[in-house]
């Protein structure tokens, strides 16, 4: 497996992310490892190893500059903030090859970077697009782990269900696409129209197109039919999602697309998902982080002291 690693200078000055990088390595499946990047903030004697984390996962194509509105008040609220980049994203290595990203070697990935690198318990786990599809995969492995969940613009889909035009669009149109611009793409997910220098932040893990198989890759993996390799550990996830009674708040966004209307399965499907005051969030786009970043990350913190 060859990898590049973005150079740290890409990252100095980005606007808004003043956080210090963490890194650890998981084993790549192929003989060898990857180095995962990861932020963890907190407010002074809370951001310890045995603190009770709020883990913020990505998506595609985005990294945890995303979060950067988020960790702030919930650091101010007295919360441990965990934020990993994707392998493929951020700060984490990049794989060159778009065969080298598969569901579940992401989903393998992530789980040892949090069950066994960072042993991380009690979680809060606050997830969005790729950050759900790949984070409840992680709890699906170890429930015993979560303490409650937040899941806002995304899915678990098995392939059983039609994605839609817009969905089918966006796979065809990243696999293709002779220049897949990252900025571009979040900014266009978003209901604002972001900076210049916030547009280079998510620009900067890609100096070029040799950074950007993963972003390339993601899109295809999300299953679109019952014979899609993630079909069966999905539908396993599924199961264990179904016996999951922990608190279960969905905080989707209203002006979304791809997502709209997915936190319906989420509501009737996960027993802790009963009973609980579910948020639509006025004015968000796909990446809700981004046009409602404070908002959402007070929802998180009023859901946490709710159900603690």
């Amino acid at each position: 497996m060859r990898v590049v690693r973005t150079p740290d200078e890409r990252f100095e000055g980005l606007t808004g992310y003043p956080f210090t990088p963490h890194y650890a390595e998981v084993a790549d499946g192929e003989g060898g490892t990857l180095r995962m990047h990861y932020l963890d903030e907190g407010p002074a004697g809370t951001a310890a190893p045995d603190a009770p984390p709020v883990l913020l996962l990505h998506g595609e194509p985005s990294w945890s500059f995303l979060y950067r509105h988020m960790i702030p008040v919930l650091t101010a609220a007295g919360h441990r903030c965990v934020a990993p980049d994707l392998v493929g994203f951020g700060r984490s290595d990049k794989p060159t090859e778009v065969s080298d990203y598969t569901f579940a070697r992401q989903v393998a990935w992530t789980t040892e970077l949090v069950c066994s690198r960072l042993d991380l318990d009690r979680i809060t786990l606050v997830c969005q697009d790729w950050g759900g599809l790949i984070g409840l995969r992680v709890l699906a492995e170890a429930p015993e782990r979560f303490a409650r969940v937040v899941v806002a613009n995304t899915g678990l889909p098995t392939g059983d269900q039609y994605m839609g035009k817009a969905f089918l669009a966006w796979q065809t149109f990243a696999r293709e696409t002779p220049s897949l611009d990252i900025g571009w793409i979040v900014n266009g997910g978003c209901t604002t129209d972001l900076a210049p220098e916030v547009v280079a932040g998510y620009d900067a893990p890609f100096p070029d197109d040799s950074y950007k198989a993963g972003a390339r890759a993601m899109p295809s993996l999300v299953p679109t039919s019952p014979d899609d390799p993630a079909h069966d550990d999905n539908v396993a996830a599924w199961e264990v999602l179904s016996r999951f009674d922990r608190p279960f708040l969905c905080a989707f966004s209203d002006s979304d697309p791809i997502t709209s209307g997915g936190d319906a399965v989420f509501r009737s499907s996960v027993p802790g998902a009963a009973g609980v005051e579910h948020v639509t969030i006025a004015g968000g786009g796909h990446f809700l982080q981004e046009d409602r970043g404070p908002e959402l990350a007070r929802v998180v913190a009023d859901f946490i002291a709710a159900t603690s």
